[in-house]
């Protein structure tokens, strides 16, 4: 009897004891609770950055540099032009004047995506700039709103027309860059529920799949969009391999991040793909109104590299480059290349049989 009192005594002080600060750290950190509470931070912040990031790129585009053609004059007197110094006051930005000796050439050069119009002045004729609303929708507006106004106000009528307008069923221009964007968080989704629902698939195994639902979204994109809803006319098998293309980039991207840093890739692929590249892609916002650092390095990311491509295959298809593709081919390769380097670190996987056993 005395012995089993003693031993309730010491349970129920054991049990009355306060725990010291240390042991509830302690057990908090070996508790689910600290994830979750770590997941409740980076949601917050997340949302945050998101919506800042967004705002930032988009809230109040300004313009801090336009490229713009001048054909007809020499580039000295275009220079000192009454009508350009008002543009520029008008802008509050700069147009970069690039001098052309033929209207022709000039029209290559917006076709090459390498100005944004064309500012036509003749001897005797009225000036006229001929903007390009394809290039940027945003930039064209800008243009085409102060041309007249600044025109007037020196005393000269001035011109204005849109030689490649968008299609009529994406007056603003944001098409492109909405299928981008379902492309990019599409493919970086599917990379995560294939860690949750099959995470048990080989290395290889997980990057043909990965293709394979790179290369039905991209069609389904594709078709709904064009054959569906008619929004925008689109080179069917170019857009939908450049989607898909976008999407196997996303997906593996994660899956790298997957493989280096375990849970918590979901972390910088979202920076990387969503808060940095979409706004800074120039789908929504053209690059020469976006913060300088945000039209900078926004070419050199994914979501960046697809809209440019996307974007040259609808509307100045015989002029398509190399670039996007290569951004693109880089980001792919380097993170398979991760992936399948230190494929033992990821978070899956299954290890396949060296041999059948032998009946006994």
């Amino acid at each position: 009897m005395a012995d089993g009192s003693g031993d309730d005594g010491d349970r129920t002080g054991a049990a009355g004891r306060r725990k010291r600060p240390g042991e509830f750290w302690t057990a908090f950190r070996h508790s689910p609770y600290l994830p979750a509470t770590v997941l409740v931070l980076l949601v917050a912040a997340a949302a945050g950055l998101f919506a800042g990031s967004y705002s930032y790129a988009m809230a109040n585009p300004t313009p801090h540099r336009v490229p713009v053609a001048v054909t007809g004059v020499a580039e000295s007197k275009v220079k000192r032009a009454a009508f350009v110094q008002g543009m520029e006051k008008a802008l509050d930005a700069e147009l970069e004047l690039h001098h052309y000796a033929t209207y022709r050439a000039a029209r290559n050069a917006v076709d090459e995506q390498q100005v944004f119009a064309i500012l036509r002045e003749r001897p005797g004729s009225t000036p006229g700039l001929d903007v390009s609303g394809a290039s940027g929708a945003t930039v064209a507006q800008l243009l085409a709103t102060a041309a007249p106004e600044v025109g007037a106000s020196i005393g000269v009528p001035v011109t204005v027309r849109d030689v490649n307008p968008l299609q009529p069923g994406d007056p603003r221009g944001l098409a492109l860059f909405y299928i981008t964007l379902a492309a990019v968080v599409v493919g970086m989704i599917g990379s995560i529920q294939l860690s949750v629902h099959a995470r048990d698939l080989t290395p290889a195994e997980r990057i043909v799949f990965t293709i394979a639902y790179a290369l039905l979204g991209g069609f389904a994109i594709t078709a709904i969009v064009d054959w569906g809803l008619g929004a925008v006319r689109l080179p069917f098998v170019e857009s939908w391999l450049i989607l898909a293309f976008t999407m196997f980039t996303s997906g593996m991207f994660f899956t790298m991040c997957n493989t280096l840093i375990g849970r918590w890739a979901m972390l910088p692929t979202w920076a990387v793909l969503v808060m940095l590249g979409n706004p800074s892609s120039g789908g929504a916002v053209s690059w020469p109104l976006l913060p300088s650092l945000l039209g900078s390095i926004g070419r050199w990311l994914p979501p960046g590299a697809s809209v440019n491509a996307q974007h040259t295959a609808v509307y100045f298809r015989s002029h398509q480059h190399a670039l996007p593709f290569v951004v693109l081919g880089v980001w792919a390769t380097v993170s398979c290349a991760v992936f399948w380097i230190w494929r033992h670190r990821h978070p899956g996987g299954r290890e396949r049989e060296v041999g059948a056993v032998a009946p006994g």
